[in-house]
């Protein structure tokens, strides 16, 4: 029965979303003051961790960017409609996915579930590896070598750069990757493969202001160049 977490001092949401998902078999935690999360975190080490933004003591952004880079569980933010400002800073601080508040419990149950599947642990898994110059990774292991330097990537990450790494040379389109990724069709709006598109190329040293390495193609998706891994 995977743990959440959940910080949220909006007590009637909270005892909501907690007997939904408890009747989903799901086992639920719920901490209202944002300074006491990450010793909660570090003591119970739940499987997943949903935060509020707004929260007393530390928001829920602080709170995802502290608490990423020791925990390695997905993190999903809870948001205010229409604040594509909080969407992106979470995204950019490590959160691996949002829902937009008032939260139906449905679409946070699907996304959760969404979530824990890709950290599941695959049966027998096919030890394959791609090598594009001195780009190398490895699926079996999870892990990325640029330079012989390990990188360090989320998992949403290494999700995203595997997909468009087999697809070298081929354009592959933003709804693809995010039906692939999500699980569910693209909305036309949410920015988070746009933002993990940009946080890649950083880790992975391509330009960021005319990328080399992926490239994005207007109105098409996102390319992956599969001779551009020299050193630099």
């Amino acid at each position: 029965m995977p743990h959440l977490l959940i910080a949220e001092d909006d007590s009637r949401l909270a005892d909501l979303v907690k007997s939904y998902l408890e009747a989903n078999n799901y086992r639920v935690t719920i901490e209202a003051d944002g300074n006491r999360v990450p010793e909660r975190v570090r003591q119970e080490k739940p499987d997943m961790l949903i935060l509020d933004i707004m929260l007393p003591g530390k928001d829920g952004l602080t709170l995802c960017q502290m608490l990423r880079p020791e925990f390695d569980g997905p993190i999903l933010m809870l948001t205010a409609r229409n604040e594509d400002a909080d969407q992106i800073l979470g995204l950019e601080f490590g959160a691996d996915d949002y829902v937009i508040k008032p939260v139906e419990p449905r679409i946070l149950l699907a996304r959760i579930r969404a979530l824990l599947r890709r950290i599941e642990p695959r049966p027998n898994p096919a030890r394959q590896t791609l090598e594009f110059g001195n780009l190398r990774i490895d699926d079996a292991s999870r892990s990325v070598l640029l330079n012989d330097a390990p990188i360090n990537l989320s998992s949403y990450e290494f999700d995203l750069l595997w997909l468009l790494a087999q697809h070298a040379g081929e354009v592959v389109k933003r709804d693809v990757l995010f039906q692939e990724l999500h699980g569910r069709p693209y909305d036309g709006l949410d920015r988070t493969i746009d933002v993990r598109i940009s946080q890649l190329r950083k880790k992975l040293n391509d330009n960021t202001d005319n990328p080399q390495r992926i490239k994005t193609v207007w109105g098409r998706g996102y390319l992956f160049i599969a001779d551009a891994w020299g050193e630099y």
